[in-house]
């Protein structure tokens, strides 16, 4: 019989086993969960088919398995394809009640079998089960208990050998409480929320090139350009994730008068970001990677540096106080291309300090001035980046974060770690000004990578920022809120270039977090699939 066939409904099962029963047939049954088939079961399985004519395996459904949390691990679609597959089993039935009570005296089998371990168990469920095979005239039959597995006992081991990437994330599912509704929830609490990103814009192209040869007058690669494919980045990128994430951003930075310009400033617009703007002369500074596939064989930075005059930056700090007095939060976003001085960084912070109440910030690139960022509520620069503002390459992590957060006035940090994850810091209560404080006054969170391997990190940190300070300003904790951007990460480093990130993106990606210990799909012919530790990695830029 086909496996698809012997999995019935409860009318269909009423109905067979009537017939079975008129024809002189003897039907047993069997009930369980059945999470993983192991050889206990099996052999369960064998000796109640020997036991009459027909055997029919009922199966607790998903919404009634009570073994703690994350079980069932597989789903009862897939539960009921297991035993449908094997030979002895005849019929296979999803059971929607607690306890088979109510099936055995609606079906009446003739034979009902229970493992040996319940021959001398007065479960009070079991007895029930007991007494309705009795008043119909069944009969209850124990199996033969010569090879006996728990179920839970093997998935407790699984557990507990589970590599440390798991474990970690099954530590943050269970300490933040995640699952897809409570993220939908969140999500969903990201609507209409104002943000102000202040920085430059840039253009990243990729020249998608052909194989590279060897040019004949000497040793010099030659590249021969196929494709170019232009994404907005800089703090258009940002913005552009913030809108798709549903909030309302303000995008504020400087543009040329120019037709590129105005194309720019139209496709802001139809992705939902208001764009406010200070003249620059010149064109908009533009990053070309040459790429063969998906590696980078080479970078050109293209345009000026920003030079603004003391009346372009008067205005720039008056548009993004304007701004930030209507918005719940203002984003920062240093690449370094001459929009902000270190002077003019630290006062744009302390003014936006005043008329806003949440203020994050990153930084990119050698000429950015991530020390000039004062009394921050978040700051996201990679390690490498806050080691070379302090030119610390040696001091522990924890150490240096101290450092970060002390000479910035900060309250807490996301440092990013690349192929690592990321590591969240903040200041514990109490925490006093001393730089010697750190032993005993930072907390550290380390969310793992959720990605093997990063098809571009270029706009990680991007999304990242984006993501984690839209929990931050919704009540997420800090935990959360990495975690959220960690997720944003790793949906961004799978895509070539700055692809824009959201709330789709998010609802997808919670919900590989959360069957990170097995994933299934429910369509014809799927396979349950393990998630080795190589498929649990998130690279970072």
């Amino acid at each position: 019989m086909a496996t698809s066939s012997k999995i019935v409904s409860l009318e269909q099962i009423k109905a067979l086993v009537g017939a079975a029963q008129s024809a002189g047939k003897s039907v047993v049954l069997c009930h369980g969960c059945f999470d993983i088939v192991h050889p206990g079961h099996v052999r369960h399985l064998q000796h109640a088919a020997k036991l009459g004519d027909h055997l029919l395996v009922t199966i607790s459904g998903d919404s009634i398995v009570d073994k703690g949390t994350g079980r069932p691990l597989i789903p009862q679609e897939l539960r009921a394809e297991n035993l449908a597959a094997l030979d002895c089993v005849d019929w296979v039935v999803v059971n929607s009640q607690p306890t088979a009570t109510g099936l055995l005296g609606l079906i009446q089998p003739d034979v009902f079998v229970k493992g040996r371990e319940y021959e001398h168990n007065r479960d009070p469920r079991f007895q029930e089960e007991r007494e309705v095979v009795d008043s119909y005239g069944g009969r209850v039959v124990f199996s033969s208990g010569d090879v006996v597995f728990s179920s839970t006992a093997l998935i407790n081991v699984l557990e507990q050998s589970t590599d440390p990437v798991h474990l970690r994330l099954r530590q943050l599912i269970d300490q933040q409480r995640i699952d897809p509704d409570s993220i939908s929830r969140l999500l969903e609490s990201f609507q209409g929320k104002r943000v102000v990103v202040v920085g430059e814009t840039i253009i990243d192209t990729y020249v998608m090139c052909d194989r590279p040869a060897m040019a004949s007058e000497g040793p010099i690669m030659t590249l021969r350009p196929i494709e170019y494919r232009s994404f907005d980045g800089g703090a258009a990128i940002v913005a552009k994730h913030l809108a798709a994430m549903g909030a309302k951003p303000t995008l504020i930075t400087a543009l040329p008068n120019s037709p590129e310009a105005e194309a720019l400033r139209q496709r802001l617009t139809a992705a939902g970001v208001d764009t406010q703007w200070i003249e620059q002369p010149g064109k908009i500074i533009q990053k070309q990677r040459f790429n063969v596939g998906s590696t980078k064989v080479m970078k050109l930075d293209l345009g000026e540096p920003i030079t603004l005059d003391a009346t372009g930056q008067s205005t720039l700090l008056a548009m993004a106080e304007a701004a930030a007095e209507q918005s719940e939060a203002v984003i920062i976003t240093d690449f370094g291309q001459g929009l902000f001085s270190a002077a003019s960084m630290t006062e744009l912070c302390l003014l936006l300090r005043l008329c806003t109440d949440f203020l994050a910030g990153d930084v990119s690139g050698r000429r950015s001035n991530l020390l000039s960022m004062k009394q921050m509520d978040l700051i996201c620069p990679s390690e490498l980046e806050m080691r070379e503002a302090l030119h610390d390459y040696d001091e522990g992590m924890t150490a240096v974060v101290w450092r970060l957060l002390h000479q910035t006035e900060s309250k807490s940090a996301i440092i990013t770690l690349g192929s690592e994850g990321l590591i969240a810091f903040k200041r514990t209560a109490g925490a006093s000004a001393s730089i010697d404080d750190w032993k005993t006054r930072l907390a550290a969170e380390h969310i793992p990578a959720l990605v093997a391997h990063a098809i571009d990190p270029l706009g990680c940190g991007d999304a990242l920022l984006a993501a984690a300070t839209l929990t931050r300003i919704v009540g997420g904790d800090l935990t959360l809120a990495a975690t959220v951007g960690a997720i944003a990460a790793s949906a961004q480093s799978q895509q070539l270039g700055n692809a824009v990130i959201g709330t789709v993106d998010l609802r997808k990606g919670i919900r590989r977090l959360c069957e990170a210990q097995l994933t299934y799909s429910t369509q014809p012919q799927a396979e349950v699939v393990s998630l080795p530790r190589d498929q649990l990695h998130l690279a970072h830029s």
